[in-house]
């Protein structure tokens, strides 16, 4: 599909990514630019982030994969429905799943599924949480937990950037409102350890503008705020984008000795801080997107330093890392937890690193090759 169509922005950050000597890109985006597979294309409401599209041209499993497998007549999709454990034998082979499905009006029921093979693919947090859940005798601190990995080392993608302020109108009145972007700082940052992709980010509705594009030192109430609104809100645009978080095993997810679900299982507590190599990249992304869009002639520019906080704030990934030794990874290189032949694992909590890009590509890429092996080794 052809890339969205630019904004009134891209041609002025096109020309200061010139100035600077930066190569550039149209990001690619899970929207529908033309007309695909019974859908249509994206109308440009702008409201992609948060909400459901209006017209269905936003990509997700349920107008793509879903419905393609239900087809084949090969899937049977369960609603309204939650793992709890999964089940295995005194070998530690998988023979199953128990799971609560809540009927019209609410009422539980458990009962448990046989198979022969069970993939896991309920993101960073749910599927270490599960694995945990899932203790037995033979593996009293959870499957696959031998080496006490599973939910450590988890990981997010802090977002550094900063917002310029330019004479012309540069905001994108039309979504999704990502135009351009940059590679050339991912890697090689003197001083700092990764880097990250920085691009214009999505459109800003006004409620969002301000509460998170307001300049610190800009006065939030009275006729001067109303004045700066009115002023900036057409004028202001933002370079962004998620920075390469540094591992950090204390960064973990574990279960809450206190706090239960309504299945009476207890949730998953998230503990550590973001290592303080990353705040460090956080800070030079800040200038490099203030030096871009400096050169892109903003006459203004703000934007925060990073601050300490919990790791995973968007992107979860990495608390089932996987690799080619049991002692310092959850799963092998093709998901399988480390001591269950028929255990898999697909999704970012695979990851042992999480990159400084949005990971969706890696996530569908590693499903694919996962898939594939499934079947050439489970045919």
């Amino acid at each position: 599909l052809p890339p969205l169509p630019p904004n009134p922005g891209t041609g002025v950050l096109r020309e200061g990514a010139r100035r600077l000597g930066l190569s550039t890109f149209t990001p690619p985006l899970l929207v529908n630019t033309a007309p695909r597979a019974g859908r249509p294309a994206c109308v440009g409401c702008g409201t992609c982030v948060g909400f459901a599209c209006p017209v269905d041209a936003k990509n997700g499993v349920q107008n793509t994969v879903l419905p393609k497998a239900l087809a084949t007549g090969n899937l049977t999709l369960l609603s309204e429905t939650r793992a709890l454990r999964i089940v295995t034998d005194d070998s530690g082979r998988a023979t199953g799943v128990e799971i609560e499905t809540r009927g019209p009006e609410g009422t539980p029921t458990r009962r448990k599924l046989r198979a022969r093979r069970i993939v896991l693919s309920a993101g960073a947090i749910e599927t270490a949480r599960l694995l945990l859940l899932s203790a037995t005798a033979r593996e009293p601190e959870g499957l696959g937990n031998g080496a006490g990995l599973v939910g450590r080392n988890l990981q997010g993608h802090f977002y550094a950037g900063a917002y310029g302020l330019f004479e012309e109108t540069v905001y994108a009145d039309r979504g999704p409102g990502v135009t351009i972007a940059t590679t050339d700082y991912v890697h090689g940052n003197p001083g700092v350890i990764g880097g990250g992709l920085l691009a214009d980010d999505f459109v800003m509705p006004p409620i969002i503008f301000r509460k998170q594009a307001w300049p610190p030192d800009q006065r939030r109430w009275g006729a001067e705020a109303e004045a700066f609104m009115h002023h900036a809100y057409p004028r202001v645009t933002q370079i962004r984008g998620p920075v390469h978080e540094i591992p950090d095993p204390s960064c973990r997810v574990t279960l809450d000795p206190a706090v239960h679900d309504d299945c009476g299982l207890p949730v998953a507590r998230m503990s550590g801080q973001v290592h303080m190599e990353t705040l460090r990249t956080a800070d030079v992304m800040l200038d490099r997107a203030t030096e871009w869009l400096t050169a892109a002639g903003a006459t203004r520019t703000w934007g925060g330093r990073a601050a300490r906080r919990l790791s995973a704030y968007q992107h979860q990934a990495g608390t089932c890392r996987m690799g080619t030794d049991p002692a310092t990874s959850v799963t092998d290189p093709f998901g399988r937890v480390w001591g269950h032949e028929n255990l898999f694992v697909s999704d970012a909590s695979l990851h042992p690193t999480n990159g400084g890009y949005n990971p969706v590509l890696t996530i569908m890429a590693l499903a694919f090759r996962i898939a594939d092996h499934l079947l050439t080794t489970w045919t």
